[in-house]
């Protein structure tokens, strides 16, 4: 099982660029007070949770190391862990206890359920200090409050995917659920901006992964397809977006495939290598997008195979070998030598499969 890739990048604070952290807090102690309208807060997580430090706190699970899931005890040891992790064993991973039984603790698991609900979004009152050099609460001076250490949005998918790794995949949908539903709140306030339709797109893509995972083809495929929907909408310049839309078209056309829907899949396919036909045409040098096109063309000429088309799969599998063959590695990109000796190896045992074909039917007339 592939690991998605995070599709958050930790955005810019004021303080990473140095003028409006400085102009709103960095200045003297009567500018402050002359504002008198907002202050800046920048709360820090109780639990240490952010994106640079991995930190596993009071609320996670030791097996997935991921905040804990459906939180279940184990009886008589009561150490805690998320019930699809434990129930993987028959001994208390942490102390080595016989595990007799498991049992929810719904109390603990409502905790972790308020704590992801109010991540980075930590309520306290403006304190100041009085002429008397005493710290007093000031309700009524309005509070820009900072993030908590970490974005939401990358705090949930960081969260979703160490569950995924560790192949908890509920836990891992239930957090990507959550993200999703936090940028469509931000898309309906900013409107379609490349950032959001990147991340929901992304985010979409790694819930097909999840609901794939969990056999749930029907979900999987309307992940994937809302997802394309919101990729389609962005720059077709940027490679990182245009090889997320492709892989979710692919994803798709493999769905179709295994139900047998060979003319879905076939187009789906064929959708994902135009995508990847004109990033080669734009970036011609980019050994990656090379091989993606030559994975598109077998994936393509298989299925052009199986539905009888056999002169159009030739054509199809000796263009994937051509760009193959004549596609010379950099230093570099040295760690792709694997994948393309792979595909390489693929596409002409196809071509002798048919030669063997021919050659046994020749034989036997």
């Amino acid at each position: 099982m592939t690991t998605p890739v995070c599709p958050f990048v930790k955005a810019a604070r004021p303080d990473d660029n140095g003028s409006a952290k400085k102009s709103t807090v960095g200045g003297s102690e009567a500018t402050r007070k002359d504002s008198g309208d907002s202050a800046t807060v920048s709360p820090k997580c109780p639990f240490g949770y952010d994106s640079n430090n991995f930190k596993l706190g009071p609320l996670s699970c030791m097996i997935c190391q991921a905040l804990l899931f459906d939180c279940t005890k184990c009886i008589p040891c009561s150490h805690l862990f998320c019930k699809v992790c434990i129930s993987r064993f028959k001994d208390c991973p942490l102390c080595g206890a016989d595990i007799e039984k498991l049992e929810a603790d719904t109390n603990l698991q409502s905790m972790v359920d308020r704590f992801i609900e109010g991540h980075a979004r930590i309520k306290r009152a403006h304190v100041g200090v009085n002429g008397e050099g005493e710290q007093v609460s000031n309700d009524d001076k309005k509070v820009i409050y900072e993030d908590v250490s970490l974005d939401r949005g990358a705090f949930l998918v960081q969260q979703a995917m160490r569950a995924f790794r560790a192949q908890n995949i509920e836990s891992a949908k239930s957090r990507l659920i959550m993200c999703a539903e936090d940028i469509r709140d931000q898309l309906e306030k900013m409107g379609n901006t490349s950032e959001l339709c990147s991340q929901l797109g992304a985010v979409l893509g790694i819930l097909g992964d999840c609901c794939r995972a969990m056999g749930d083809a029907a979900a999987a495929i309307n992940y994937f397809e809302e997802s394309v929907e919101f990729l389609t909408k962005l720059p077709a310049d940027d490679l990182e977006i245009t090889h997320t839309l492709s892989v979710s078209l692919n994803k798709i056309g493999d769905l179709k495939y295994y139900d047998g829907d060979l003319q879905a899949s076939r187009s789906y396919y064929f959708r994902s290598l135009g995508v990847r036909r004109d990033v080669i045409k734009n970036h011609p040098g980019v050994a990656s997008q090379i091989l993606d096109v030559a994975v598109s063309l077998a994936k393509v000429a298989d299925v052009d195979r199986t539905l009888g088309k056999e002169d159009v799969a030739v054509d199809g599998f000796q263009e994937g070998i051509k760009l193959l063959e004549s596609l010379t590695l950099k230093s570099e990109e040295a760690g792709l030598e694997p994948r393309r000796l792979s595909v390489l190896a693929f596409l002409k045992s196809q071509l002798e499969e048919k030669q063997h074909e021919a050659t046994a039917s020749s034989v036997s007339s």
